[in-house]
This record gives C-alpha cells, structure tokens and sequence, in this order.
C-alpha cells in the first residue's frame, strides 16, 4: 500500500490500467499485486510479460544532428506494476549491499542522506585541505561510455554472489530479472522490431541504478592502491590528487598510472573509458596556479588532455580558484530566462499559483547544490542576489526600482546569503541525526579540540560554529 500510494502520476505506455486508477483503488490492487509479488519471490520468477521496455529517442539537445543516432537519449518506458514488484525487491536488496564492506563507501547515487551536493562537499573539503597544505590538486573528471547498456549479465551475477554473498533464491530471481529481456524503439507512429537484450540494466528501472553501483565497487580498490581521492556518483567518477610544485612530475605519473588502471579494469569489465572526453583541472591559489603553468597537459588513460580553465562536475562549473564565477553567472542566465518567462504570464496567474511556479522554476536554480558558494565574495552572492529581487518584484508585480527587502519578507524569502547558511545547517542538522552520509558524518561526529582543529576547512561546521552570528537566528 505505502509504495503504491507514493508512486507517481506516470502511466507507460505498456500499461493496461493508468497509474491514478491504481492509485485510487490501492487497497484493491494491493493485495492482488502482493500476491503476485510473493510467487515472484517463492518461484525466483521475475514475470515475464513485464520484461518488454519501450524505448522513446530524445534528442540531447535541440540543435544536434537528427539524423546520428548517437545524439539521441533512449528513454526506457517500464510498465507501472514491473516497478512496484522491483521497489519490493529493492527493499530487501538494498540494505544488505549497502552494509557489505566490499560496497564502495564514497559512492553518493541512488542513497539516503546522499546527494550531489554531498558528493561535492567531500571533493571540496579535500581540495580546501590540500590548499592549506600549500598544494595543488588536480581534479580528473572520467567519462564512461554507454556505461548501464553495457554491463555482463553474469559478471554482475558473480560478483553479487561473490561479493555481496547474494545467492539461492535471490540470485535465481535476480537472473531471471536481467535474462531475456526484450525492447522496442517507438517514434510518432511507427514502432521498431521487438530486440533481446544481452547485456546492461534496464534504464529507468528501479534496480538498475543498485545493480550498476555493486558491479562497479571493485574499481574503488583499483583506486585506492594508487592513493588518489575519488568520489562516485552513478557513471560520473572524479579522481583528485594533492601534489607540491617539487613532487608535480612523479603525482602525474601516479595519476597517469592510476588512469590506466582504471582503463584496464573497465575494459575487463565491459565498460568503456572515453578518455579523451574526460576532462582535467588544476585547483589552488594563484601562486601555486603559476608553479603549475608549465603542465599545460596531463596524460589519462594514454591520451593528453588539455588542462581546463573551467569543468562541470555534478551540475557545478569548477574554476581554478574556486571562485564560483562561472557557476554563478550560468545559474543567472538560465534563471533570467524563466523570470522573463514567468513575467509574460503574471498577469493571468493568481499571486499563490505565480509564487509557487517562481519556487519551482527559479529558486530551485538558485539553491541547487548552493552550500559550495559558502565564503564566495560578496560581489559574487550580489548578482544571485538581484536575481532574487527581480523574481520578487514579478510574483508581487511591483516596479524594478522597488526596494526589495520588504517583497522577500512578505513571500518569506530567506535573501540568498541566509539561503545558504541556513541549507548548511539543516545538512550538517540531517547529518549528525542520520549518520548519512557517512563520509561527512565522520568528519564532524566528534565535536573534540584535537578534531576540531581538522575541521577548520570543513566549511558546514564553521558555519554552525562561528558564521551564523545573533542577527542570523531568523533562520
């Protein structure tokens, strides 16, 4: 009853009842689909009049090429009770892969607690050490190919079986699930052959994303035998690595090494590295950026990339000094956009209705992964900020001289200084009651003098410690 009530509006295509009907009667379809669920589980049957997927081509972005299918992204229709048996199964799965000690633990997808903005965090609190430390870090960002069309269906069985210790009944069902699975390509009004799949996990499926992140644990050990920081989030991999100007040489060759590895492993696991889509950047402070200027490439995989000037990990553009220049003036340009979009419109919207589409389009541009911004200059902040004021002035439809100050208190706009102090505390509030994620919980659990004194770059708890003054307790 629970997943089907918090199930989404969204019917398939292969659905025979629309997703609302089987909301409304869920304590009909509830015990129907439980029983069905059961002899799934007792059988190790994954039914298979759910296993058919049909796959509907969007276009990545609206001026690529129509005629490469390389620019289009399949997009996998599943039928809705397919989904409602995998999230059961999840629920069993789930816990026991993530309290295995051979599931990577700096692993942010498809996780409670865990977000990107957490996974962000962590590769920041590393870089701000390193900083300290008077060295520079090189940040890789890898680029896997294809990476859930091409995983082994019985690679990731053994693994599960070897790893993880999934076996019997489970493992049978789990086979049956990933076996035999067919698709179909649909476009307008005409339909492709129907195509067996023999390799990959359904994308858009519920067990996917679980299934990928086991079968791809292994490469954190590959990882970590180098002694290169890393963070995974789905497909996307950052490799960072602190090295001085008098060591620059030899951290290269280490991380061009690790690069390799990484290579070799995938390629052994049936995944591709596209190094030269990868992407590099050197982060620290101007003298350190100078010391650095003669490395103007660095070799990934055996392919030389250019060292960047910018790079876009998560959603968030990364400059040399980490200044969020780039990050912001492009989080000004897509929210410009939809307030000019919003204002053409205001007139026949209802105040509530105009407030909560602002919320909706804009502010949540604005507070996206917005914790990284913490200690950015003011002028910085600035240009966030005057978006904010132009998105008040057209909810209330007020003039663009109006002063702003009384228009966010009246729709109870935190200003976007105080958006971010108070979205570090409520972060580091859900992450000493949660223990997740437990890469940051570790590092602020302990509230020490001795641990203290390594916390001084972890900027959350100097937020809650020092930065959030008296005249901040509207938060």
């Amino acid at each position: 009853m629970k997943i089907i009530t918090k199930h989404p509006n969204k019917s398939s295509p292969l659905d025979v009842l629309p997703a609302s009907l089987l909301k409304t009667c869920a304590d009909i379809f509830a015990l129907i689909i439980a029983h069905l669920a059961n002899l799934s589980f007792e059988q190790g049957q994954f039914p298979t009049k759910f296993k058919l997927a049909q796959v509907l081509p969007l276009l990545k972005k609206p001026d690529a090429d129509q005629s490469q299918p390389v620019n289009y992204r399949p997009i996998l229709n599943l039928s809705t009770i397919s989904k409602l048996i995998e999230r059961l199964a999840l629920c069993r799965l789930r816990p026991h892969l993530l309290t295995s000690d051979n599931f990577n633990p700096l692993r942010s997808a498809y996780r409670t607690g865990h977000s990107t903005e957490t996974a962000l965090l962590w590769v920041l609190n590393n870089i701000y050490i390193s900083t300290d430390r008077l060295q520079l870090t090189t940040v890789v960002c890898l680029d896997i190919s294809a990476a859930f069309d091409t995983i082994s269906h019985s690679t990731l069985l053994q693994r599960l079986c070897e790893e993880f210790g999934v076996a019997g009944m489970p493992l049978d069902w789990l086979r049956s699930y990933l076996s035999n699975r067919s698709y179909y390509v649909k476009l307008g009004r005409h339909s492709s052959p129907t195509v067996i799949c023999t390799s990959g996990v359904p994308q858009g499926s519920i067990l996917g994303p679980i299934l990928f992140a086991a079968y791809i644990s292994p490469l954190s050990r590959v990882i970590f035998s180098y002694g290169v920081g890393h963070h995974q989030y789905a497909d996307d991999t950052q490799l960072f690595l602190a090295m001085r100007a008098s060591t620059m040489q030899a951290d290269l060759l280490k991380l061009e090494a690790c690069t390799c590895d990484v290579k070799s492993w995938l390629a052994e696991n049936d995944l591709l590295l596209n190094a030269n889509k990868s992407e590099v950047m050197m982060i620290g402070t101007s003298s350190q950026l100078r010391l650095a200027a003669t490395f103007s490439t660095v070799t990934v995989a055996d392919s030389r990339l250019t060292v960047s000037s910018q790079l876009k990990s998560l959603g968030v553009i990364f400059d040399p000094r980490l200044t969020f220049d780039a990050q912001v003036l492009s989080v000004c340009k897509a929210c410009n956009y939809r307030v000019w979009a919003l204002r053409h419109i205001r007139r026949v919207l209802p105040q509530n209705v105009a407030k909560t589409l602002a919320s909706s389009i804009v502010s949540s541009r604005l507070d996206y992964c917005n914790a990284v911004l913490y200690g950015t200059s003011n002028s910085t902040i600035s240009k966030l900020q005057k978006v904010q004021n132009c998105l008040a002035r057209v909810v209330l439809q007020r003039r663009k001289f109006c002063h702003a100050q009384p228009l966010l208190e009246s729709l109870h706009w935190l200003p976007i200084s105080q958006r971010i102090k108070f979205k570090l505390a409520t972060l580091v509030f859900k992450i000493q009651s949660a223990s997740q994620p437990d890469y940051l919980h570790q590092l602020i659990s302990n509230s020490g003098a001795k641990n203290m004194k390594n916390l001084a770059r972890f900027r959350t708890t100097l937020c809650l410690a020092a930065n959030i003054s008296e005249t901040d307790k509207n938060i």
